[in-house]
């Protein structure tokens, strides 16, 4: 029982469900108490002892009902059953026949295998393939490529060598027996194969899923296609997350500082230097504070959409943030974010200023106005966006005052260096007056640059 609900455990947690170890223990409790007899009352313990949102629960009952469900053990097609297609036979074919029911005796001389298959023992053949599939690790599936090597050990396991020198001694000696072993071992190839998929949706989602948020991670997200666009928003919120659990609750140690050894010994001079009272020192953290101005002309539009997104995910973390988006002129945004969700949010902002043609000088004099005397030396500001001015007035002057008064100014570009300065590109302009400067194509190069900004204030 141990054993099946670790495999169970591992499945759900491939499944999206996050369960800490404490939670499995209760879990295991739980069951020990009611048993697996009713798999109603099972679904329903780890529903409750595992499940924290609705969307646990329903992947944990999805990953229930396809880990509980018994691979459907399919037989061979034979004469019976074509003479039953027609409706006029009143025999009953052998599909039509009860699980265990023998449809003939097997010839005698065959392997255990042989006489299962030739018997037509659907419920003996259930467990073979279940004892073989324990017997080959099957749970250790990972990947798509490995189903045709976890189905050749399964096969090995249940005998498949024996199988094939049955299949041949009645070849010679009865062909047409030979024949319905031969139908049969083509099924049971294709029960096994069934059960391997199945290992695979409930084992390897987790490997399969990372090794596509791997590869989507390194993706230039300005080139996503409409499907990954939507598996992107997943990985962005998933980033968000591991930020707000690595950075919003920071370890007492930490808040506590440093010992004092001066100070330390000077207090305890009394005592004669032993050190009854510490002294620590205290490192004075700025309260988090980030203005992001993010260009959603046509050219960035998209890197845009997941960096507002990822940026609005962290309010958990940063408890100040203001948003701002432009492309001919600027408008804040924080409150379209904060009152929709994501895609409403996005297509609102779109709506209102995006697909224009980019207005450096413009938006930054709009910024001027409306949020310039909001930036303090605490503030951190970031800007997304490819400097292209079109050709326009790029305004570094007010960029420089805006670098003047915050605490860093961080342009993220999501083009590459190559080509900034090139064209109407203002980036060598306005990288001179910027604390950091960095490329920005990436999923992966996003999250290092908001995880060094959310840093700072540690």
């Amino acid at each position: 029982m141990r054993e099946n609900l670790h495999r169970f455990f591992r499945a759900a947690r491939g499944a999206g469900v996050r369960i800490s170890p404490s939670e499995s223990i209760d879990a295991m409790r739980a069951v020990s108490e009611i048993g697996f007899t009713d798999r109603e009352i099972l679904r329903d313990t780890f529903l409750l002892t595992l499940a924290k949102s609705t969307d646990d629960k329903r992947a944990l009952g999805e990953c229930f009902d396809l880990f509980f469900q018994q691979p459907e053990i399919t037989g061979p097609p034979t004469q019976d059953n074509e003479a039953g297609e027609s409706g006029e036979s009143g025999e009953t074919s052998s599909e039509q026949m009860p699980p265990g029911a023998a449809a003939s005796s097997p010839p005698s001389g065959l392997g255990p295998l042989a006489q299962m298959l030739m018997s037509q023992d659907r419920n003996a053949l259930a467990a073979a393939i279940a004892n073989a599939s324990a017997a080959a690790e099957l749970s250790e599936i990972r990947f798509f490529t490995q189903r045709g090597i976890y189905s050749s050990k399964i096969l090995n396991e249940l005998g498949i060598a024996q199988l094939r020198d049955d299949l041949d001694a009645l070849t010679v000696s009865n062909p047409a027996e030979a024949e319905r072993l031969a139908a049969a071992t083509e099924a049971l190839r294709e029960n096994v194969r069934d059960t391997v998929s199945q290992a695979l949706l409930l084992y390897g989602r987790e490997e399969t899923e990372n090794l596509r948020n791997d590869i989507l991670r390194n993706a230039p997200m300005s080139q996503l296609d409409q499907r990954q666009i939507q598996q992107m928003r997943v990985l962005i919120r998933q980033i968000a997350r591991r930020l707000r659990e690595r950075y919003s609750k920071p370890r007492k140690r930490q808040r506590r500082g440093h010992l004092d050894v001066r100070r330390t010994i000077r207090r305890n001079a009394a005592w004669g230097g032993v050190p009854f009272l510490t002294t620590w020192k205290r490192r004075h953290r700025d309260k988090p504070k980030i203005i992001a101005i993010c260009d959603v002309s046509g050219s960035v539009a998209r890197v845009s959409d997941f960096f507002l997104l990822l940026i609005y995910s962290l309010h958990e973390v940063v408890s100040d943030v203001r948003s701002f988006a432009f492309s001919g002129h600027l408008i804040e945004v924080s409150d379209i974010l904060e009152e929709m969700d994501a895609d409403k949010a996005m297509k609102e902002i779109m709506t209102q200023v995006g697909f224009g043609s980019s207005d450096y000088g413009k938006s930054l004099a709009d910024f001027e106005k409306l949020c310039l005397s909001a930036v303090t030396p605490q503030t951190t500001v970031i800007v997304l966006g490819d400097a292209r001015t079109n050709n326009l007035d790029p305004r570094a002057d007010i960029l420089r005052r805006i670098s003047e008064r915050s605490k860093r100014l961080v342009w993220l570009n999501p083009e590459g260096r190559m080509v900034w300065g090139w064209g109407d590109s203002e980036m060598p302009r306005y990288a001179t007056y910027c604390s950091v400067v960095r490329q920005c194509a990436t999923a992966k190069q996003l999250e290092r640059a908001i995880t060094d900004i959310v840093a700072a204030y540690q």
